[in-house]
């Protein structure tokens, strides 16, 4: 990380440990008061209860944030099992109770074998997907029903790390998923299949794609020394790189193709000059490459 003062011109990511009770939103307008600049966004939603990882760009950095977004995540997560909420979480009224003191630590690993790998995901209805232009969570708040189509995501890690047994059960766990993965869904969906619903009580993102827990800030550590990403460390982390010589480098700063540079297919390729700054996103077209978007 390199360090700024507040109010540098600086163009790169900043890592926020998000604090419990703050929007994402939130999170975006202390940062704009901190770079000294409008152009600031952040890198995928986490509730207001939700705590831990969020990737925000400043400047020039805005344009990763779409590849950071898609990125996977890491989670730790507390279940309650024994009730569901009207949102999913601890955050909305309950809509029904059931007994989970019969529930064991080995029915809840076998419940989560089904909810693991590729799966078809119907999101929380309190989510920020779009329905006829508004958002499903302000559908359900104004007291609408709302139906969400499940999607494809994938769930790599989704393990129990500890089990408390009760009336109202409790399950901690380690979820690692695709972008698009809903934990809150992930709850109810435990619940439910264990016949007596549920609903997340705390979450605590621990990583996007390479920028964890070690890497971020709180608030009050940024207010105090503004640590930033800079730009080409912040490429060098988000995309397979590559190397080039200068005459490619001059052609990349002014967005040409690269007829005889052969890039993987896929993901686009962060383009790195002899000194190590990073110049552009390129793709893979035929035997070369072509722009994607040129950051110089």
């Amino acid at each position: 990380m390199t360090t700024e003062s507040p109010g540098g011109p600086a163009s790169g990511l900043v890592v926020v440990d998000k604090p419990a009770d703050w929007t994402s939103h939130d999170v975006v307008a202390r940062i704009r008061r901190l770079a000294g600049t409008r152009k600031v966004g952040h890198a995928g939603t986490l509730d207001p209860m939700a705590t831990g990882v969020l990737v925000v760009g400043v400047n020039r950095a805005t344009r990763l944030l779409g590849y950071v977004a898609g990125s996977d995540k890491e989670y730790l997560a507390t279940i309650a099992l024994g009730a569901t909420t009207v949102t999913d979480d601890a955050q909305g009224d309950e809509t029904g109770t059931a007994d989970a003191s019969s529930l064991s630590a080995e029915a809840v690993r076998e419940a989560m074998l089904p909810l693991t790998g590729k799966i078809e995901q119907v999101p929380s209805a309190v989510s920020a997907i779009k329905v006829d232009g508004k958002r499903s969570y302000a559908r359900v708040r104004s007291g609408e029903q709302v139906e969400l189509a499940a999607r494809a995501v994938e769930v790599s890690t989704f393990e129990l790390l500890d089990f408390t047994p009760g009336t109202r059960a409790y399950a901690q766990v380690r979820v690692e998923c695709s972008s698009g993965t809903y934990v809150r869904a992930l709850a109810r969906d435990l619940g439910a299949s264990l016949g007596v619903g549920g609903h997340l009580t705390s979450l605590r993102r621990t990583r996007v794609g390479r920028f964890g827990l070690d890497r971020a800030r709180t608030l009050d550590e940024l207010a105090q020394s503004f640590e930033i990403v800079g730009l080409d460390d912040a490429a060098r982390a988000t995309f397979p790189g590559a190397e080039l010589s200068e005459q490619q480098a001059q052609a990349v700063r002014f967005g040409r193709a690269l007829p005889d540079l052969q890039l993987p297919p896929g993901a686009p390729v962060a383009m790195f000059a002899p000194d190590g700054s990073f110049l552009a996103l390129y793709e893979s077209a035929g035997a070369g490459a072509r722009p994607v978007a040129v950051f110089v």
